[in-house]
Order: C-alpha cells, then sequence, then structure tokens
C-alpha cells in the first residue's frame, strides 16, 4: 500500500511540475501576439500569481522569463501526441512492477477518474482496479 502511494504521490508531483512549465509555455504563446497583448497578458498573469499554491515571487519571475522567452519565440506549446509521450516517459522512473498502472493512469479508461488543476495544486488521476477476492488462509 504504501508503495502504491508513494508512485500516486510521485506521479501527482511531477503532474504539477509539468502544469508549471504548460502555464509558462501557454503564458509565452499568448504573449508573442503582440506588444500590447503582450503587456495586458502580463498584468493577467501577475494578478493571477496571487492565487495560485506558489510563491508569488517565484510566479512572478516564472511570468516575466516566460514573457522574455515568448519574445525571442523560445517558446511552442506541445502538441497533444507529444504531450502524451512526455506523460508516459514519466512513468519509466517506477518501479517496472508499477509502470503498467502509471501508464493507465496516464492513458485514462472507464475506470480512470482525474480531478484537480495544475493551478489548484495538482492533478490527480486514480484508476481502480478490481481484484477477486482472496480465499482465506488455512489455519
Amino acid at each position: 500500500m504504501r508503495t502504491s502511494l508513494r508512485s500516486i504521490l510521485s506521479a501527482t508531483a511531477l503532474f504539477a511540475a509539468s502544469g508549471f512549465i504548460a502555464f509558462g509555455a501557454q503564458t509565452a504563446s499568448a504573449q508573442a501576439a503582440g506588444s500590447a497583448g503582450s503587456d495586458a497578458r502580463m498584468q493577467k498573469e501577475r494578478a493571477a500569481c496571487d492565487g495560485v499554491q506558489q510563491d508569488r515571487a517565484a510566479c512572478l519571475r516564472e511570468a516575466g522569463a516566460a514573457r522574455q522567452e515568448a519574445g525571442r519565440g523560445g517558446l511552442t506549446s506541445p502538441s497533444p501526441a507529444r504531450e502524451q509521450v512526455n506523460s508516459l516517459a514519466r512513468c519509466s522512473e517506477l518501479p517496472a512492477a508499477e509502470q503498467p498502472d502509471c501508464e493507465a493512469r496516464i492513458k485514462g479508461g472507464p475506470r480512470t477518474t482525474t480531478e484537480g488543476s495544475v493551478m489548484g495544486g495538482g492533478v490527480i488521476r486514480e484508476t481502480v482496479t478490481p481484484l477477486p477476492p482472496q480465499p482465506a488462509p488455512a489455519r
């Protein structure tokens, strides 16, 4: 049970970290639209830093860095296929026995639920796998 909880928490932390990167990429994409739009977008992002579970100074630094990188055309948004590949690559860091469960959470399916958001502190994915009843041990 501890290993499963540890892997869920590890996966959650990885998803949250990737979300902050995606937040910066989205920020930069929007800022590249133009100087006037860029300033307005920067103001929105600075206001958004008040509502995230991240140090405000770090949030403001990230928003400024994203704006600067967008001005150089250095930020792009990955395709959905690339995002899927990146997500599945995170599963390879887990022990081999836990990798199939991680991949099932990423790919989703009828028994997988997703809740939360990066802005809210993390995305939690849960896949429920029913197990057949185990016979009682003989005494």
